[in-house]
């Protein structure tokens, strides 16, 4: 007889089958992917600098996508800029509620206000009346108005926030919106101080001094001799 081999099948066990060979993963497979990615970004992370660009990977990129400008208007100045002063000012903005603790509801702003005030002689009113000269044309006299000041303008590089305390309230209002409203009423309390300030500064009495000075020379290289220049109501 001829005699078949019949192989033995193997036996079974509850944790599967002995004898085959059971091909286990890694143990770094079972891991989440984001575990995964925070390992290497911390292993690596002190190490990136070492390799030339590879800190550009996660770098942001700022993109200009202004349009045009547009010009508006042309207006044509006759004022004379005669002087010209700096200020800087700390605004301390506060903002209460009522019944309701400044934990809960209320802001306050520590902001460093940096600005200038230009003033001027506008020479634009100016007529014959306001000119006489003699026969000889050496001395002249000039009847000005007196000097004014502009308009407080802010230097948005010097200006900054020092500080910022909003109750939860504020805090909730401002993770769903900017709040431009506080940011242009700060800057509108700064540009006031800086507007009082100069009317005590005697920028107005520097100007019609430097008007003075300019017209002398002026008048002074066309041939006069003597030049005299009067600030009061003009015409």
């Amino acid at each position: 007889m001829t005699s078949t081999d019949v192989k033995p099948e193997p036996e079974q066990s509850q944790g599967g089958t002995r004898g085959s060979r059971v091909s286990r993963a890694p143990w770094w497979i079972k891991l989440p992917v984001g575990l995964v990615v925070i390992v290497l970004l911390l292993g690596i992370g002190s190490r990136l600098d070492l390799v030339p660009g590879f800190d550009d990977v996660f770098g942001e990129k700022t993109k200009d996508r202004t349009g045009p400008t547009l010009l508006k208007s042309i207006q044509d100045l006759s004022r004379y800029q005669a002087a010209s002063g700096n200020f800087q000012v700390v605004v301390d903005l506060e903002k209460d509620a009522k019944f309701l603790p400044d934990t809960i509801k209320g802001s306050r702003t520590l902001y460093v206000g940096a600005g200038s005030v230009g003033s001027y002689v506008d020479l634009g009113g100016i007529g014959d009346e306001n000119v006489q000269v003699n026969k000889e044309r050496t001395t002249a006299t000039l009847r000005l108005p007196h000097a004014q000041l502009g308009k407080a303008t802010l230097d948005a590089d010097r200006s900054y926030a020092v500080s910022k305390q909003r109750g939860l309230l504020d805090r909730l209002g401002d993770f769903f919106s900017d709040n431009p409203a506080d940011e242009r009423a700060v800057n509108k309390l700064a540009a006031k101080h800086i507007q009082d300030a100069a009317k005590d500064s005697g920028l107005t009495e520097r100007a019609e001094k430097n008007t003075t000075s300019m017209l002398q020379g002026l008048l002074t290289s066309l041939g006069f001799k003597e030049v005299t220049v009067v600030y009061g109501e003009a015409g």
